[in-house]
């Protein structure tokens, strides 16, 4: 799948059992691996050599507290003293300010390290959330760190494609595709499997979730911790579990916010199934919502009538693209995006409005292709491909996926065909495969855990977070009831974020397993939770820099 998403099975689907390759080492066995030993000896040399903060390339966009470095890891753990590449690492240092009440002397409690998901997401934006109501009290304990993992942006970039071809629009987006559509999108995975190992060569097989744990302890120890206080979010809870199980006696702190479910044979072929279906899910919500408010859309009063009009805006589309450039694998985008977060939905609602009522260009706005950051989504899309084709088997007949998928989509078309899309490369990548680390903690071995999650995610569904708590010892679930969004942690539940503090700044978890009710929807025509959080970063930014912030 794009963007941030992975993903859990679901359902009683009837799959081909998939031959389980070697790993790369990282097995636990009797005595440690080259992998292991490598780790140590990279630590030990970023420990010794630090992180050299200064300013940031980009500094004139942001605030003076900002700080930017690189740290430097091995390409490949069993060779350290190979060809080593250096991440992009970003840092604000803890304010010391309570919050409450502007008073200086808040216990430092070191630095805490986030990873946004993908893979192939970027997280050196991070630190800026320390602007924001939702995250000062952390801010003020914590020095907030983000970084480029592997391949991503400015750390040893990945690419497959020339970044010119790879956005484009308009582009079809059948749910029930033909034999001959089938045999063109085979025809276009081969080629792009082929560009990217083209393009990186033997340095392909080393972009791995695998790596991307071990080079978090790489970090960890560049920054001075001795123990680890971690963030992930959805694909960064699955490569955050790698690391609690590789590394446990270096965990301080962790939150999972937004599960993967790290169960080895759902990496990543039966967990993108199961995304798919759980999309399904997540679709009917928005339509309901949509009907509820019939009276501002006059897209319908039912889940039904809805559809009907999506159905109408492909088919229109399809004939006549909006600009030129929105065709219907844009508007499966933009709704692809509403299944993530609630807050999209006001925006979307009211463009397939516009749009069926004669007036283009709010779809236009918001789903043609954008050429401009066409380099960025290159990027990540060769990232995501490259780690999860490296990190487990793949079917290698497309008779599997066709079969699979077909029967999917019976029920759940709204995603999986496309889902099919971004994933086929990995039936024919070229670099090894490796068989997936049993993610698992005995009681002890890990200090306690948090786990966020929302009962009804659709990019990482729920039986993740479970399969996540039953396989870490001593973890604690708390869960949004009812609700959706993907990744819940410092957004509009002030529940969940009450228990995101409790466990940071006090290392406090409930007893026992806790929920929270959801937070409300959105409302149309007013401003998105998102809306406000921008408009307050910009005036914070406005601040920090000295200067008017961009759009205002």
């Amino acid at each position: 799948m794009r963007a941030a998403a992975t993903w859990t099975a679901a359902g009683c689907l009837v799959l081909t059992a998939l031959t389980a390759a070697p790993a790369d080492g990282a097995e636990r066995g009797p005595g440690p691996s080259a992998e292991q030993r490598g780790t140590a000896v990279a630590a030990a040399r970023a420990r010794a050599v630090g992180i050299g903060f200064g300013r940031c390339p980009d500094a004139r966009d942001l605030p003076r507290a900002m700080e930017c470095g690189t740290v430097t890891v091995p390409l490949d753990y069993a060779r350290p003293d190979g060809r080593l590449i250096r991440l992009a690492v970003s840092r604000v240092r803890a304010t010391r300010t309570d919050p409450h009440n502007g008073r200086r002397g808040v216990p430092r409690q070191g630095a805490l390290v986030f990873n946004p998901g993908g893979p192939g997401a970027d997280g050196r934006p991070f630190p800026l959330v320390g602007l924001l109501p939702e995250w000062k009290r952390i801010a003020s304990a914590y020095d907030l760190v983000g970084y480029a993992p592997r391949g991503v942006g400015r750390s040893a970039p990945l690419s497959c494609v020339d970044p010119k071809r790879f956005v484009k629009g308009p582009t079809p987006a059948p749910a029930h595709p033909s034999e001959a559509y089938k045999k063109q999108r085979v025809a276009e995975a081969k080629a792009y499997a082929d560009g990217c190992a083209r393009r990186a060569g033997t340095a392909l097989r080393h972009y791995t979730s695998l790596n991307n744990a071990r080079d978090l302890d790489v970090l960890r120890a560049a920054l001075g911790e001795d123990r680890l206080t971690f963030l992930g979010s959805s694909y960064g809870t699955y490569f955050g579990a790698l690391y609690a199980t590789l590394f446990p006696s270096h965990v301080r702190r962790m939150v999972f916010d937004a599960v993967v479910n790290p169960a080895p044979d759902r990496i990543w072929y039966r967990n993108n199934l199961g995304q798919s279906a759980a999309f399904e899910g997540r679709w009917a919500d928005f339509r309901a919502w949509v009907a509820r408010h019939h009276e501002v859309y006059g897209l319908g009063r039912t889940a039904e009538r809805v559809q009907a009009g999506y159905d109408g805006a492909r088919a229109r589309l399809a004939a006549e693209p909006a600009g030129g450039t929105v065709g219907p694998g844009q508007l499966q985008g933009l709704f692809l995006a509403a299944g993530y977060s609630d807050d999209q939905w006001p925006g979307s609602a009211a463009a397939l409005s516009a749009y069926l009522k004669g007036d283009p260009g709010p779809l236009v706005e918001l789903a043609a292709p954008r050429r401009e950051g066409a380099a960025q989504a290159e990027n990540g899309s060769a990232v995501y491909t490259a780690v999860e084709c490296n990190d487990a088997p793949w079917p290698t007949d497309f008779g599997v996926w066709d079969r699979d998928n077909t029967r999917l989509a019976r029920v759940a078309p709204f995603e999986t065909w496309d889902n099919v899309w971004a994933n086929l490369p990995c039936a024919y990548w070229r670099a090894p495969r490796q068989r997936p680390l049993d993610v698992r903690t005995g009681p002890g071995e890990l200090p306690p855990t948090l786990i966020l999650a929302a009962e009804r995610d659709a990019a990482t569904p729920y039986d993740g977070a479970l399969e996540l708590r039953r396989r870490l010892a001593g973890s604690v679930l708390v869960t949004e009831r009812d609700a959706g969004s993907h990744g819940v942690a410092g957004g509009p539940n002030p529940c969940v974020n009450a228990y995101l503090d409790a466990y940071l700044l006090q290392g406090r978890l409930p007893v026992r397993q806790a929920a929270c009710a959801p937070h409300p929807e959105p409302r149309p025509g007013g401003p998105t939770f998102q809306e406000t959080r921008a408009r307050q970063l910009r005036d914070a930014l406005r601040e920090g820099t000295g200067r008017p912030a961009a759009g205002r």
